[in-house]
């Protein structure tokens, strides 16, 4: 590789790779031999040494959550909690659940009534595209109302329902049991599922997410966190278009 700026200081490229879990070293150098890392787009050689924190690698073409000190957790949220790193209240908030050696905060937000998963990073980047309302993240709630929806009510939600702040946008709902659907959003409006079930005439009576995109774990107890995996990672990576949205803006 003709640029040395990566033979100087820093880790050497195989280390960070294994670092982040692909494998043992030896694993990781035979990656880097298939010519299938880069290093701010250009293509890695065994020996380069590279700055977790400010280089942008990729394994095969998807950003490889190399930095050191970059963790992500998955949270089951119980009802109660505040989705907020400090309350002045003195209520119970989701950092009070997940034990982290670093500093990290929640990705949006859930209301203190509603339960289910939620992520936790110090992802800046991350966090910012999967909240971003261009994004279209998915997320999936079990919902508990008051009374039985009619098809009428659903296609209501299916199709969207005015709300004071604009038309929802098309929703995916199904009615799972009496007084109980499964909801599918790509929007982050304020309390926006429980509005929308209003709007049809049927009170919220217990609001459970139960899937962020591509990530779910229907055996997360309530109150219990856990890192997520790095294939986790990758397919929330995927999700939001990181990986696409930085091989536009590198060097060809």
């Amino acid at each position: 590789m003709a640029d040395d700026t990566h033979l100087g200081e820093g880790e050497r490229i195989q280390k960070s790779l294994a670092r982040a879990g692909y494998g043992s070293r030896r694993a990781c150098e035979e990656l880097v031999v298939a010519g299938r890392v880069t290093i701010d787009g250009r293509v890695a050689e065994l020996g380069n040494r590279v700055d977790p924190s400010t280089q942008v690698i990729c394994v095969d073409g998807k950003l490889a959550p190399t930095a050191p000190a970059t963790v992500y957790y998955l949270l089951n949220k119980p009802d109660g909690v505040v989705t907020t790193a400090y309350d002045p209240q003195g209520r119970p908030t989701v950092l009070d659940f997940v034990e982290s050696a670093v500093r990290i905060f929640p990705v949006g937000r859930l209301d203190m009534n509603t339960e289910g998963l939620i992520i936790l990073t110090n992802d800046g980047r991350l966090a910012h595209l999967l909240t971003h309302p261009s994004s279209g993240v998915a997320k999936e709630y079990l919902v508990r109302v008051e009374g039985d929806p009619t098809p009428a009510a659903i296609r209501r939600l299916r199709e969207g329902v005015e709300l004071d702040d604009g038309l929802t946008s098309p929703a995916q709902v199904s009615r799972v049991s009496e007084g109980l659907l499964r909801v599918v959003i790509h929007e982050g409006r304020n309390r926006q599922v429980r509005r929308m079930c209003a709007a049809v005439g049927h009170e919220v009576t217990r609001l459970v997410r139960t899937r962020i995109g591509p990530i779910q774990d229907a055996t997360l107890s309530p109150g219990a966190s856990r890192p997520l995996s790095l294939a986790e990672v990758r397919r929330l990576m995927d999700a939001v278009g990181l990986s696409e949205d930085i091989a536009s803006t590198m060097p060809a």
